[in-house]
């Protein structure tokens, strides 16, 4: 195992995870990024289900998490003049979270977390401004995989390339031979992402959110700059035909090209919407991307093999970064469970992973009605329900309409695995 030559495409989450636990194997590992740096903006994700018991398992992850946490008092739904419905907050146990998280955190300050644990490893060299161009692999000798890359890095082989650079992975078309949105399934959603330097929450530390009618839905919270952080919601019906083509059509044409598409669709939907796209149109840190579930026939083929939501995004469920932790811990440990034997250390990946993404990857049937519903009268039906959620504050409720992401952390039982010092 001590020569196993591993490839980590992609430095978010998934990657660095992968790059952490292969080195705790005695693999030496390799890190690449498209992106000249490590990037630091992105959305608000939390960590729950499986993912906290991975986070346990990195000795000094779960303080410096602690250290980073988006500081949000609660969720507030309001209606077009502000009026609060409800207020939920944390339930105060890690174990067993509510719509907010007790690990709620920038995407951003999560990768720098698990970079930082995983960069200073004797056995793990990170690479930025790098991406891979083409793969040869004879899957008949079961060779090693010969890789050429885009920016000036030597070629080289590797014995495992591990594609972790997202739902839109390049890597993955490489390794599969497909195309890139091959077994992408849209579910006709996208978000936009962004903070603001006014603070339209008048310093309150409590996150809001407003619905509109067609599936819209603006949430803001507070920022530690002293501005806010904004997402921007469009959960259309999934028998809806082509409802993504906008999105789609502005997303090739670039940020300026999104923004007027985002403003065109949020434009007079009420409540502090306005104010939010003036300050959007000036926000240096937008970003805005498709929601999309992630389904191959199978995570690997020879010796490449996918992490996170490469191979299995989950689309709107909230648990992407909990898959991405723990999907990256199962690899590595399959991998060093079995040394010398990739493909039955892939096979166990594969035995071992595919429940947990089965079960995530399954979109609770009240989840895009509660989130953005479509009619005037479901947001009232919505908003009211929440109400009642806040004041009852019945478990068994929330669970019902947002199914895993609420499930107790200790339900899954991680694999145990033998690690190297």
């Amino acid at each position: 195992m001590s020569n196993l030559r591993v490839l980590v495409v992609g430095a978010s989450i998934a990657g660095p995870t992968a790059a952490y636990w292969f080195a705790k194997t005695g693999a030496k590992v390799t890190v690449i990024e498209r992106f000249p740096q490590l990037r630091t903006n992105g959305q608000n994700i939390d960590i729950r289900t499986a993912g906290v018991s991975v986070m346990r398992k990195m000795p000094g992850m779960e303080e410096a998490v602690r250290a980073s946490l988006q500081q949000i008092d609660g969720i507030s739904l309001v209606d077009h003049n502000g009026r609060s419905y409800g207020t939920m907050t944390s339930t105060g146990d890690p174990d067993q979270q509510s719509l907010v998280s007790e690990y709620e955190i920038l995407r951003g300050d999560l990768s720098r977390i698990i970079v930082d644990l995983s960069k200073d490893h004797k056995n793990v060299d990170y690479v930025f401004g790098e991406q891979v161009a083409s793969m040869q692999h004879d899957e008949k000798s079961d060779g090693p995989i010969q890789v050429d890359f885009m920016n000036g890095t030597p070629p080289a082989e590797f014995d495992l390339v591990v594609a972790c650079d997202g739902a839109t992975s390049r890597t993955r078309a490489l390794g599969l031979g497909c195309g890139v949105r091959d077994y992408m399934r849209p579910v006709n959603s996208w978000a936009a992402y962004f903070s603001i330097k006014k603070d339209l929450l008048n310093g309150s530390q409590m996150g809001y959110g407003y619905s509109a009618i067609g599936g819209r839905t603006i949430a803001i919270g507070p920022d530690p700059s002293g501005g806010n952080r904004i997402t921007l919601m469009s959960i259309q019906p999934r028998k809806v035909p082509d409802a993504m083509s906008g999105f789609r059509q502005a997303n090739k044409l670039g940020t300026d090209a999104l923004k007027e598409f985002v403003a065109q669709q949020f434009g007079g939907a009420g409540w502090k919407c306005d104010e939010v796209l003036r300050a959007m149109m000036e926000s240096d840190d937008f970003y805005a991307s498709e929601w999309v579930q992630v389904k191959p026939p199978a995570l690997s083929k020879g010796r490449f093999v996918m992490v996170g939501d490469a191979g299995y995004a989950p689309g709107p469920t909230g648990t992407g970064t909990s898959l991405a932790l723990t999907g990256a811990y199962i690899l590595a440990g399959e991998v060093g469970k079995n040394r010398g034997d990739l493909e039955t250390g892939l096979k166990g990946y594969e035995e071992q992973v595919r429940p947990l993404v089965n079960e995530m990857q399954n979109i609770p049937p009240l989840v895009p009605g509660v989130f953005a519903p479509q009619t005037a009268w479901g947001i009232w039906v919505r908003n009211w329900i929440f109400a009642f959620i806040c004041w009852s504050r019945l478990p068994w409720f929330f669970n019902k309409l947002f199914g895993s992401a609420s499930v107790h952390s200790d339900v899954y039982e991680l694999p145990e695995y033998e690690w190297e010092s």
